[in-house]
């Protein structure tokens, strides 16, 4: 990044600031219905379902600010490996909130109660694994959150959930997110539509059968985007640059928040310095999702990337199958073969970093601008690293 004003991009760049956000009194009402309009019990299930730059995010997070003010906690279940709301690019989260969000368009970093590394930013690659994580999930959700104890004990809460989605609606899209909805049968599905009709889902409860009797509150709301003008558009978001800025500010945990790193630069800097884990090879499986890797590759393909750090899954059977359970992302800055070490980066604490068993690698990169910084080496390329074959 030759250029000066490249150089200094800093780490907290964003989408447009939360006061050009309007929220129309449609939104509101909308959300208003499935918080106050439900049953306490059980609390509504909301799913949020639309095109691309729609603007699901920032009414999920609203509708999550509504439900904070009707109950202590609200579970979040986070589809969207592209650009998930609260973890890194690439995972699939169920988190449990219970602050409310003031600003709605920057997004925060929270520890999920349970998370899975997909290992892409698009559910093509395998939409039979994103669909079996996502049933997961939500199976985890219902067991610890949903299901009223059969002894009416106190400590059994109900919480109400908020689904996520991403923007895929269209063809292999469009028919995940149907299955989706078949699994899950929420309570109320919010449809965001935009101007483009062709870009829209279909009208109405477009995943049920012709005869179901199935009852859901569908509730249909415009994109709410507005200009200077008070005119409703379409805000293009740079994808990319916000899939970059969720990985930058995962790994900017690394160091304390009050540590003077602002750019991307000084954030390049400061990991390349960064003392390393030190993870024995023996204890480390490695699985590469979505492709086969030879095993005289293996090391190769894991230097300089980002790995899901996971704990193995004790169920698996033909019925169940093994998902590892993800306690974050990790760089894996160097490979020392004679000492049997992995050195690797990660704002994960050491008493859960202690769990890990498994190495996911998928095909989320380290940001390019993390890597591209003029006189500044990159994050894996520390001298106090040995690089072996």
């Amino acid at each position: 990044m030759g250029d000066q004003s490249e150089t200094k991009s800093t780490i907290t760049e964003t989408e447009t600031p939360s006061p050009n956000i309007f929220i129309p009194d449609s939104w509101s009402e909308a959300a208003d219905s499935i918080a106050y309009d439900s049953n306490t019990s059980p609390p509504p299930i909301a799913f949020i379902c639309g095109a691309k730059n729609s603007g699901k995010t920032t009414f999920s997070r609203h509708l999550l600010n509504t439900l904070l003010q009707r109950y202590r906690k609200v579970a979040y279940l986070d589809t969207d490996v592209g650009q998930p709301e609260f973890t890194p690019t690439g995972c699939l989260s169920l988190t449990v909130i219970d602050k409310l969000t003031p600003d709605l368009t920057i997004p925060c970093l929270k520890t999920p109660e349970r998370c899975f590394f997909f290992g892409d930013i698009s559910s093509k690659r395998d939409p039979k694994a994103y669909l079996n994580f996502i049933f997961s999930l939500y199976d985890y959700f219902r067991m610890k959150y949903y299901t009223s104890d059969e002894m009416g004990s106190p400590e059994q809460t109900q919480l109400p959930l908020v689904v996520n989605t991403p923007g895929w609606v269209k063809g292999i899209g469009y028919e995940i997110l149907v299955e989706m909805l078949k699994y899950i049968a929420p309570s109320h599905v919010v449809q965001i539509r935009i101007s483009a009709e062709s870009k829209n889902l279909p009208t109405g409860a477009f995943w049920l059968d012709a005869d179901s009797g199935e009852m859901v509150n569908l509730i249909e709301i415009s994109s709410a985007r507005q200009d200077s003008f008070n005119r409703s558009v379409l805000v293009q978001k740079d994808a990319r640059l916000m899939r970059d800025i969720r990985i930058i500010a995962y790994f900017r945990q690394c160091f304390p928040s009050d540590s003077d790193i602002t750019t991307f630069k000084e954030l390049s800097r400061a990991l390349a310095s960064h003392p390393p884990y030190e993870v024995p090879i023996s204890s480390i499986k490695v699985r590469h999702l979505h492709c086969q890797v030879p095993s005289s590759e293996i090391f190769h393909s894991l230097n300089a990337t980002i790995v899901g750090l996971a704990v193995s899954s004790a169920k698996s059977s033909e019925s169940e199958p093994c998902i590892p359970q993800c306690v974050g992302l990790g760089i894996v800055r160097g490979i020392d073969i004679s000492k049997d070490l992995f050195y690797v980066i990660t704002p994960v604490p050491r008493c859960n970093l202690k769990k890990v068993d498994l190495f996911l690698q998928g095909f989320i990169q380290i940001p390019i601008c993390l890597l591209q910084v003029q006189g500044c080496m990159s994050p894996y390329m520390s001298a106090n690293v040995l690089l072996t074959n």
